[in-house]
């Protein structure tokens, strides 16, 4: 070869290299694209895809056996048909030297002469791919036509029965009594779980939604749902807490008094250490609650530093007059958040710390220090609670946080959509939007517009479809359990009825007293009478006996017999 025919042989483009970046080429359409591209998987050139000349090179897949050295030349093997052994000149054989070597089977020759067995596998070891054939160029695929105007039939039965079941074989989930069936272990007799719970409390439409359960589960197993209610999130270990410490379950709440405070404390209005009719005189009592009574307790004792937060409620961001749970660490927050709602917030189970943790201060746990408003149920719970030390549950440090509990006073309290949505928005045509403060006050429902102008007074009976059912079996209406009990009962207008039945409620009434405004309570019989009405009412709805000197907890099986439960619910595969 000439130094002509070299310099013209180093100018001419290597055959199907792909041009760079910069470089274009054209289609059949003569439409620019980038050089590099694949060919359709139907082995021939498409008019929008790169081009490819009948002298590609096929690729070929070999691998050598009884050789170390597997270098290989760039210029093919330039040898004639008798020296390769394959009886072919053509340059499809595929062995990458133009010679016709057909790699499948058989010898290879080398340039000394020597031969090595072929072998159809490819040389990083897989087989030769299903897509090609034994020289190794691409054949054309086959796929099946997808069907046109056609889908899936789901509306013919239900959406979630099971197709192409083997005859005779059986699906179903099992329930729980396949318990029984894989081991034969007794379960102990007074193990109770949070189904039985469920099924005994929350089904029958007796929850009081305190929140008590949530608190005492040691495995965070129950949840709060979205109806309000508890919900059990993940496994229940059995432990018998939840049921234990319920106030409408197994806790005996009238036995919870007489641990609390005493003897006197199961006797009319108790025997309070001393009763007040009080207001606030700052400006801001006008958004409060009567005499704004529960939110001055709780300023002066976060400025004293007594607490470090209080919780109380808060309205909904995106449903009006829904109260929900929240953690005040600031004199503004608890006057922004000053007034009373009419239903339950599931305050005890929103006692975790980690839930509050950007509120409150950098310290250890065990010395935070907390303030509970709630009902008369929840002040129960959160005593018996602390009876105890369970030092496993995943709230322990928020049920010791509570130093100060503030009791409202409480007839009953409501679900949130049957009085707000129902009984007011769609009977009596008030929207939420529309209400500026709501009071139970002398056995009338009272709402008032944000303008304060009276816009409803009725009798309280008339929403008794909207309260809570188990409402009906409490007998505690001034929070016999409580440091402090506030109400409007007892009082005149704009003033709050305040009962101090501890030494610590005593403590923070002196705290708050030289910013009052207060006097003796008014009205004693209206406590005691409204008291007795209350217990009369329970009475009749408890199917167990009332006996406060009676074991503080009820067996489930006793329960059971005594509300007509069906035993062992986790059992019967419902």
């Amino acid at each position: 070869m000439t130094t002509e025919d070299t310099e013209n042989e180093r100018e001419r483009p290597l055959p199907h290299v792909p041009e760079t970046d910069t470089e274009r080429r054209r289609n059949d359409d003569n439409r620019e694209y980038d050089g590099v591209g694949s060919p359709p998987v139907s082995g021939h050139r498409s008019k929008s895809g790169p081009r490819y000349d009948s002298d590609v090179k096929p690729i070929k897949y070999r691998r050598r056996s009884g050789r170390t050295d597997d270098k290989e030349t760039d210029e093919g093997c330039g040898r004639s048909d008798e020296s390769c052994g394959c009886g072919r000149s053509d340059e499809s054989c595929g062995c990458g030297r133009g010679c016709g070597c057909d790699t499948s089977a058989g010898k290879d020759v080398g340039t000394d002469g020597s031969t090595t067995e072929t072998s159809s596998v490819s040389a990083d070891g897989g087989t030769r791919p299903s897509n090609v054939d034994a020289a190794g160029n691409l054949t054309t695929l086959e796929f099946t036509t997808p069907s046109e105007g056609k889908s899936q039939d789901v509306s013919d039965g239900r959406p979630d029965r099971r197709v192409q079941v083997p005859e005779g074989v059986e699906l179903d989930t099992p329930g729980y009594s396949i318990r029984q069936e894989m081991n034969d272990i007794d379960e102990p007799e007074d193990k109770t779980w949070f189904m039985e719970l469920d099924a005994a409390v929350i089904d029958e439409g007796r929850c009081i939604q305190c929140g008590t359960c949530v608190a005492s589960c040691p495995s965070d197993s129950i949840g709060i749902g979205d109806d309000g209610l508890p919900k059990l999130v993940k496994m229940c270990t059995g432990c018998s807490l939840c049921w234990d410490f319920c106030p409408r379950g197994g806790l005996r709440y009238e036995r919870q008094w007489k641990i609390t405070g005493g003897e006197d404390n199961v006797n009319g209005a108790g025997d309070p250490i001393t009763e007040f009719s009080a207001k606030v005189e700052e400006a801001w009592r006008e958004n409060a609650q009567d005499g704004g009574l529960v939110t001055s307790v709780l300023i002066h004792l976060l400025e004293a530093g007594e607490i470090d937060g209080a919780l109380i409620a808060t309205e909904s961001e995106d449903e009006p007059w829904k109260a929900e749970s929240f953690l005040a660490t600031t004199p503004e927050e608890l006057i922004e958040n000053a007034g009373s709602f009419y239903n339950q917030t599931m305050a005890l189970g929103n006692l975790n710390v980690d839930q509050w943790k950007e509120k409150l201060p950098a310290k250890d746990p065990e010395s935070l220090s907390l303030a509970l408003v709630g009902t008369p149920c929840e002040i129960e719970g959160i005593r018996a609670l602390q009876d105890f030390e369970w030092d496993y549950a995943s709230q322990e440090e928020g049920i010791r946080a509570i130093d100060y509990t503030i009791a409202l006073m409480c007839t009953k309290n409501f679900n949130y959509e049957r009085l707000i949505g129902e009984q007011l928005e769609a009977k009596r045509g008030i929207a939420p939007e529309e209400i500026g403060k709501m009071d139970v006050l002398n056995g009338d429902m009272m709402v008032y517009d944000r303008d304060g102008e009276m816009i409803l007074q009725e009798d309280i009976e008339a929403f008794h479809g909207a309260a809570l059912k188990g409402c009906d079996e409490c007998a505690d209406f001034t929070g016999y359990c409580a440091d402090l009990t506030v109400g409007s009962v007892g009082s005149s207008d704009e003033y709050s009825s305040v009962i101090i039945r501890t030494e610590q409620g005593l403590k923070a009434w002196e705290l708050t007293e030289p910013d009052l405004d207060y006097h003796d309570l008014e009205d004693r019989s209206a406590i005691g009478g409204l008291q007795s009405w209350d217990k009369k009412k329970a009475f009749k709805s408890l199917q167990r006996p009332f006996d406060p000197d009676a074991p503080r907890f009820i067996e489930y099986t006793e329960h059971a017999s005594q509300y007509d439960v069906v035993l062992n619910p986790h059992e019967s595969d419902h």
